[in-house]
């Protein structure tokens, strides 16, 4: 805003030049001339007062302008400077400072008149070329925009740091040849510029100009030749287009600079994993476990981007993995160790090593939230309930509002019988998660509120809880499955039971589980005959024939007058495990 002022006061300095110039010219003027204009003298002070009025209320309308620029509000600016402009069209400042506002306020294409007007106006004025050429660019016309920084340099070396600009916009429009030309210009204006190099090197990379790109690498290398990072960025660069051989040898120099650069050591294990050679490979990652200078922290994490560079390689995993077993050892209380074994493990598809690694780094360090994510994961994959409770407590208490792990207490609550916990974690978790965009999580917490709420006897809220599940996803599996079973239990809704399991047959006609179910809401439903073809489908597939399966084609066979048959059923379905506890006394009566 100081330069909007500075713009409208250099415009009155040009008038008060002009004026003290006629003071001076007077000076010298003859007396008899002066005596001659005396009788006009009250005339031109009447004018000259009124000219000083007119620039004081210019001058006004201006600083009230840019005072509403100041406060950000440009609306107020605009029509302040347009009432100037009324009066002065030719103000150059009050049309730069109009743009300026219209830009503020989003309105380019409007800004764009004022700011020609301003440049017509004052072409020397590098603030207003400056504005129109910003203003040509947001509106893609890149060809205008570069006539104007082009003429700019070619004013003189004081401007070449608009070089830089110009190079950008000649990107945009897709003249990268013309972008190089400018950057070697200001190049050699301003001198070597780091981020002007690497452009350039991004430039002659897309044009696959790999040798012009190592060029732009070697003068920052010659910049500083006691700074081996640029070696390292320049071997990075080596290696990244298959110059494996020429990036050792950057490499190598890099490390007579300094022998103790971990990332150079994993270059060089990156490099010879891909010629195969292992051995070398270990060696050049045990020189960086080895270095006493180096926190296990940040060895965890170069052996972290090791692991990243290894891909699918298994004799490569199995490497990270005991180098990361060994940093585990020798830094048993640092937190970052234990978790790289753990991820190494996880990867490795070894769940429970993992699990009891993540959950010795949330001993070290419990404040860690991705960690317990990981370690109640593997809990629920294993089937650890007692270690999904317990961990899940633990979790909470570090991250009471995280309603993921509520979600993990309440599931392991349910799976144990609590059903009153249950509800009460769930219904936390659903109130934390309700603004997430997962939808399979938040219908996951519903269907298990429906299994919490029917345990505890709330038959009302878990029908609801089903309902509200069916509603945005009528086909989920495990809604239908449970939902339907348990009003068959309570003999209710019976044809609401039955339209549910029916459409979970159809859709997985050889799950023994769901036939199982479907047939057992028709055995409630008292049909008899189709519940024995259902419960005969599920026993086609002896795996996924268990005693509870057994145990209900019993209770169909002894329905349909076969009791005989139906104490096998009951004797097999002991032996089997997993059937109710009045199985012994069905056996030992011959009835249900």
């Amino acid at each position: 805003m100081n330069t909007l002022h500075k713009l409208y006061n250099h415009q009155r300095l040009q008038h008060c030049v002009g004026a003290l110039g006629l003071v001076l010219l007077l000076g010298v003027v003859p007396a008899w001339a002066q005596r001659k204009r005396a009788a006009d003298n009250d005339t031109t002070l009447a004018k000259a007062g009124a000219t000083t009025t007119v620039r004081i209320e210019q001058e006004t309308m201006f600083t009230d302008g840019v005072r509403f620029l100041m406060t950000d509000e440009p609306a107020k600016a605009i029509a302040q400077f347009n009432k100037l402009l009324q009066k002065d069209p030719n103000n150059a400042a009050a049309q730069y400072a109009t743009a300026n506002a219209l830009l503020k306020t989003g309105k380019t294409a409007e800004a764009i008149p004022y700011a020609v007007k301003a440049h017509s106006l004052d072409g020397s004025n590098k603030f207003y070329t400056l504005l129109l050429a910003e203003l040509y660019v947001k509106q893609k016309r890149y060809s205008e925009a570069e006539s104007l920084y082009e003429a700019l340099l070619k004013k003189g070396a004081e401007n070449a740091e608009y070089g830089v600009e110009l190079a950008a916009i000649y990107l945009f429009d897709d003249k990268p040849d013309k972008a190089l030309d400018t950057y070697n210009f200001v190049e050699r204006e301003l001198g070597l510029n780091e981020e002007i190099t690497r452009q350039k090197q991004r430039i002659y990379l897309k044009q696959n100009k790999i040798d012009k790109a190592i060029e732009e690498a070697e003068k920052l290398v010659a910049s500083e030749p006691s700074d081996p990072d640029y070696l390292l960025e320049g071997a990075e660069l080596l290696i990244a287009n298959d110059r494996t051989d020429q990036a050792i040898s950057w490499i190598d120099r890099a490390l007579k600079l300094n022998a103790d650069l971990p990332q150079a050591h994993v270059l060089l294990a990156d490099i010879y994993r891909k010629k195969g050679d292992m051995a070398r490979v270990t060696k050049e990652l045990n020189q960086v476990f080895a270095n006493p200078n180096l926190e296990a922290g940040l060895k965890a994490r170069i052996l972290s981007s090791y692991v990243g560079m290894t891909g699918e390689n298994p004799n490569a995993q199995q490497d990270a993995l005991k180098m990361a077993q060994d940093l585990a050892k020798s830094q048993p209380n640092d937190p970052k160790s234990q978790v790289m074994v753990a991820d190494l493990l996880a990867q490795q598809g070894k769940k429970a090593e993992a699990r009891d690694a993540y959950a010795k780094a949330t001993r070290i360090d419990p404040s860690v939230y991705q960690v317990w994510e990981a370690l109640l994961q593997l809990d629920g994959e294993l089937n650890q309930v007692d270690s999904l409770l317990t961990h899940s407590e633990k979790a909470l208490e570090v991250f009471p509002t995280q309603g993921l792990f509520w979600y993990s207490n309440g599931s392991a609550h349910l799976i144990k019988r609590h059903y009153q916990q249950a509800v009460d974690a769930l219904e936390e978790s659903q109130k934390l998660l309700a603004a997430t965009p997962n939808t399979d999580l938040k219908k996951g917490i519903t269907a298990q509120l429906g299994d919490a709420y029917n345990g505890l006897g709330d038959h009302a809220k878990s029908d609801e809880a089903y309902e509200a599940v069916l509603k945005i996803d009528p086909l989920n599996d495990y809604v239908l499955n449970n939902y339907s079973y348990f009003l068959s239990l309570r003999k209710q809704n019976l044809p609401r039971a039955l339209q549910l399991s029916q459409k979970l047959v159809e859709r997985h006609p050889t799950n023994a589980t769901y036939l199982d179910t479907h047939a057992w809401v028709l055995y409630v439903s008292k049909d008899y005959a189709k519940a024995r073809q259902y419960l005969e489908k599920a026993l086609a597939d002896p795996a996924g024939a268990s005693g509870t399966i057994i145990e209900h084609y019993g209770d169909v066979l002894f329905q349909l007058g076969q009791s005989d048959k139906a104490v096998e059923q009951w004797k097999q379905a002991k032996a089997k495990g997993g059937a109710s506890p009045d199985v012994d006394k069905k056996i030992a009566t011959g009835k249900l």
